[in-house]
């Protein structure tokens, strides 16, 4: 577990990090996105990883990610706007996610996953688009970020669950957070 957690740290990290206009790039036909958010969409699915370890493991290891993101988004210099966005993201889109996937417990590995992505990915993307951007980008470029984004995570973190390595699941353990 504790790799599962360094792994989902690591990627929150590096994703608030290159997450500034000079890191977009752009998307054919779907907009823009933040290069971060190849790392990010990773995360969604990594910290599903860590039910196994139960809730408060999960929550444990989201408030240590979000810390670590102020303090080192601080120390690079990463705005003030990028670094509340971000925390503010994470704090309720992940949280959002981990009571979904709870009560999705019962279910395979993918609709949990699947389940819980759909919620929480696009609560991330709208809240930390419009926190970390508005008022600094034009409405066009928000909206492209908006759906290149959210577009990107939801891939991202569906390519993620494909891999599933030894950790045994949940539900086939008696394990229910």
């Amino acid at each position: 577990m504790i790799l599962h957690s360094l792994i989902y740290i690591l990627a929150v990290l590096g994703a608030n990090y290159t997450t500034t206009p000079e890191w977009f790039i752009p998307l054919p036909l779907f907009g823009q996105v933040a290069f971060g958010t190849f790392l990010f969409g990773a995360t969604f699915t990594q910290r599903d990883r860590l039910h196994y370890a139960g809730r408060r493991w999960v929550y444990s290891t989201i408030a240590v990610a979000a810390f670590a993101n102020v303090l080192m988004s601080s120390v690079l210099g990463v705005p003030m706007r990028i670094i509340i966005a971000s925390f503010a993201a994470i704090l309720l889109s992940e949280t959002a996610d981990t009571e979904i996937y709870q009560k999705l417990l019962q279910r395979s590995w993918f609709v949990r996953v699947a389940g819980s992505n759909a919620v929480s990915i696009p609560l991330d993307t709208f809240l930390f688009t419009l926190i970390a951007f508005w008022g600094v980008l034009p409405l066009d470029q928000i909206l492209a970020l908006l759906v290149g984004e959210t577009l990107v995570k939801y891939l991202i973190g569906a390519l993620t669950a494909l891999y599933r390595g030894r950790q045994p699941d949940p539900i086939q353990n008696g394990h229910q957070g």
